[in-house]
């Protein structure tokens, strides 16, 4: 939808009116016959339609581009009010700042900031407002550091409070401390089976350590065995040869 053409002050000329909603011409695109529309009428047309409206001529999405130059800069040269003219803006400013305007004026209305306040209020009036507020919220006055909603004073009571705010740090820590225990036997269960697979691995290389000496002596027994064979041998030959 465009702006409304009652808000302009002037003449405005008719080449600056949307084809579709016949309000001024808002985000403003233009088709191959030079035919205009606000953004949103033109894209909510083809939705259903895929002609211009004007001429029956088709358009596709992609054809569509942005206002010549010289329309842009006559639009936003265009003077109108302030939308907050009914609540008492007196403001008018060119078409170009009033976006801008609109952001900062004081006679906007503005929700209340404070959580659960549905009301609405300009935003001049916004501080007011808050130091009369029922969801506004101030610091307990006896000291106990707890926050309270102005509707809430009557039912409030700094023992209760403080017990509910001992309660949930009780309950917090002995999760932190489940937590921690979990963790703890969470780590100490791996080193303990990191611990067995290092025992078993180190069990293996002494088993084959103990078959690896076992052969060494086996082939030393051997060796000496044939020693003193050999021993004996040259003996009996040494006796031969004494013979001889």
């Amino acid at each position: 939808m465009g702006y409304d053409i009652e808000r302009f002050v002037g003449y405005v000329n008719e080449g600056l009116l949307c084809s579709i909603c016949r309000d001024v011409l808002e985000e403003p695109l233009q088709a191959p016959c030079e035919h205009a529309f606000c953004s949103a009428c033109i894209h909510g047309w083809l939705g259903r339609h895929g002609s211009c409206p004007e001429d029956r001529q088709g358009i596709d999405v992609s054809l569509l581009r942005p206002l010549y130059r010289y329309m842009k800069n006559d639009l936003n040269r265009l003077q109108l009010h302030c939308k907050n003219r009914e609540y008492g803006c007196e403001m008018v400013c060119s078409l170009e700042s009033i976006d801008r305007h609109e952001r900062e004026c004081e006679y906007s209305q503005i929700p209340c900031s404070n959580t659960g306040c549905t009301v609405q209020v300009e935003r001049r009036n916004l501080e007011g407002h808050l130091a009369v507020c029922e969801y506004r919220s101030r610091e307990c006055p006896n000291g106990c550091g707890y926050t309270i909603l102005s509707a809430e004073d009557t039912q409030h009571n700094c023992v209760a409070e403080l017990r509910t705010e001992l309660e949930l740090l009780r309950s917090e820590m002995i999760c932190r401390v489940e937590e921690a225990k979990h963790e703890m036997e969470s780590r100490l269960d791996s080193q303990r089976r990191h611990m067995v697979q290092k025992e078993s691995i180190l069990q293996n290389e002494i088993e084959e350590l103990k078959s690896q000496l076992s052969r060494v002596m086996s082939d030393v027994r051997s060796l000496m065995a044939a020693e003193r064979q050999h021993r004996q041998e040259l003996e009996q030959a040494e006796l031969e040869k004494r013979e001889l």
